[in-house]
């Protein structure tokens, strides 16, 4: 019988504005595993969407895991899971590249398979059909990831030198990835393709250099926030943020509803201060999440 095997998959962060599915962000809250072998599918969940995480005919870790093993010609042996999930369900933070990533490593561990971490995030990115949240989700730290027409996927992790907190701003209602993605137009002017190359060069620099202070110019996007914003209505109101009180950049979380602010370290009361004020001003409520960047590799 295999050993038991204990997983922890960290929230994630997509696009960072002009980075659409390029880039991620891994974030230090997480989905964490505990799996064994057993004589059925059981799944012990606690932390938040339990009713989702623990039901065991819906659920995408072990769907996931039986698919990957049925691909290879394996018999999936029955696994009980004691499972703790702290990613919300459709906020923009993860969640499914999460469950991805797990149930492909608890396929390569049950069935034998030994894949590599490579191989983990192509089969994870294939699944998921981007790279950019499975990238950060398995290497951590700044994620730039690319996918081939032929399904080959690279990703690098830069680790940033400076430790800038992060505060996630997540609304009441969800909003799903291929809703979000429906919004979004089919082609784009060459003057805001060239806006969003220049943004997301610049944000990986940055990244790499540790200079906060080029964050609120280089988080800006042309590609997908003006058009998600009718459906994210705290980006533009926590948007004109960047720069002021502390909040070196704002950005969609991903596909949205959540907006992620990358805050100047010491600055977190004086952010959370002003963000509480911009949305009693507007009539608006949303759970805060202060949190870092995760950097420890799997």
């Amino acid at each position: 019988m295999a050993d038991v095997l204990k997983l922890r998959l960290p929230a994630t962060s997509a696009n960072l504005g002009p980075g659409f599915d390029a880039l991620g962000l891994a974030m230090d809250f997480a989905l964490e595993i505990e799996a064994r072998e057993a004589d059925r599918f059981s799944i012990t969940s606690t932390g938040r969407n339990t009713a989702q995480t623990g039901d065991v005919d819906d659920s995408l870790v072990l769907e996931t895991y039986r698919s990957v093993l049925d691909g290879q010609g394996i018999e999936a042996v029955p696994l009980h899971l004691d499972l703790h999930n702290e990613i919300p369900l459709g906020m923009g933070c993860g969640s499914s590249a999460a469950a991805l990533v797990a149930g492909v490593m608890l396929a390569s561990h049950f069935g034998g398979l030994g894949w590599s971490k490579h191989k983990v995030l192509t089969e994870a990115s294939l699944r998921e059909g981007h790279p950019d949240n499975v990238a950060a989700c398995v290497l951590g730290g700044l994620t730039v990831s690319l996918m081939t027409a032929e399904g080959e996927v690279d990703a690098l992790s830069i680790q940033p030198p400076v430790d800038w907190p992060l505060l996630v701003m997540m609304p009441d209602s969800s909003l799903s990835t291929k809703k979000a993605r429906a919004m979004l137009p089919e082609s784009y002017s060459k003057a805001d393709t060239i806006a969003n190359v220049q943004r997301v060069a610049m944000l990986t620099a940055a990244f790499a250099q540790g200079r906060g202070d080029l964050l609120a110019l280089a988080m800006e996007d042309r590609m997908h926030q003006p058009y998600r914003s009718p459906a994210c209505p705290l980006l533009p109101l926590l948007q004109p943020m960047a720069g002021n009180h502390g909040v070196l950049g704002v950005a969609l979380s991903g596909a949205g509803p959540s907006v992620l602010l990358i805050l100047e370290s010491g600055s977190e009361d004086a952010a959370k201060e002003a963000v509480g004020k911009i949305l009693s001003e507007n009539g608006m409520n949303a759970e805060a999440v202060e949190t870092k960047i995760f950097r420890d590799l799997m």
